[in-house]
């Protein structure tokens, strides 16, 4: 499995930004989908997600009701869009995958085995 994140960018605070995550490769399981990043000096996080089973989303609580998760299967990709960003969104935003599990959804980024390669996001005040 591959990931492929894209769609990072330097932006004003209150602006818009959407990152995309294209999956490719072995295509026969289900795969939850999460977002992480890490800002400088921090530990990575989860933002967002959602399974493979069921469509569920989970976000984290400081971008809940800004950020929106949405996946289009026939493309294998998922987004998150993001919106009213904070110079406390700026990070490296990753997407990572793991085969999906009926009745759980995993937050912790040890429980991803797939990862994409980071897309830097920079929010300005």
């Amino acid at each position: 499995v591959q990931l492929q994140a894209s769609g990072g960018g330097l932006v004003q605070a209150g602006a818009s930004l959407t990152l995309s995550c294209a999956r490719s490769g072995r295509t026969s399981s289900t795969y939850d989908m999460s977002w992480f990043r890490q800002a400088p000096g921090k530990e990575r996080e989860f933002v967002g997600g959602i399974s493979g089973i069921g469509g569920r989303i989970y976000y984290q609580n400081a971008v809940n009701g800004r950020f929106t998760i949405s996946r289009n299967n026939a493309k294998d990709t998922v987004y998150l869009q993001m919106s009213r960003l904070k110079p406390d969104d700026t990070a490296v935003y990753y997407c990572a995958a793991r085969v999906s599990q009926w009745g759980a959804f995993y937050h912790f980024d040890n429980d991803y085995d797939y990862w994409g390669q980071g897309t830097e996001v920079t929010v300005s005040s």
